[in-house]
């Protein structure tokens, strides 16, 4: 596989239609420029040892780039083993606001949801 994978059918997560919905609301309230996409990764800490990263950033030289439904996305080459075939959905009820994760790589996660170990 190449390093970047742009407008390929495969890509290592998929979304739900609420969080493609909340992605695009939160493109249309910021001032991005072409060079930015949607970061998503991980990152050391949390109760269960790795939480998640999901926020608009620029490609840096060790990321894949993806389109998912027209939405760029940058993740870090060695994060692929941990997020691959996650699920990216997004909550807005009573109980809960905010971004969800699905991981079937994740051994143990945290009562928040936020942070796992694999």
């Amino acid at each position: 596989m190449e390093a970047e994978v742009k407008n390929s059918s495969f890509t290592p997560i998929t979304r739900t239609e609420n969080a493609l919905k909340e992605v695009r609301n939160i493109i249309s309230q910021k001032e991005l420029t072409e060079e930015f996409g949607l970061r998503v990764g991980v990152t050391g800490g949390g109760c269960s040892g790795m939480t998640y990263v999901l926020g608009f950033d620029k490609k840096q030289d060790s990321d894949q780039e993806f389109m998912i439904d027209g939405v760029k996305v940058y993740m870090n080459k060695s994060h692929g083993l941990y997020l691959l075939g996650m699920e990216v959905d997004f909550q807005d009820g009573l109980n809960a606001r905010g971004f969800t994760f699905s991981n079937p790589n994740a051994t143990s996660t945290c009562g928040c949801g936020t942070s796992f170990s694999a």
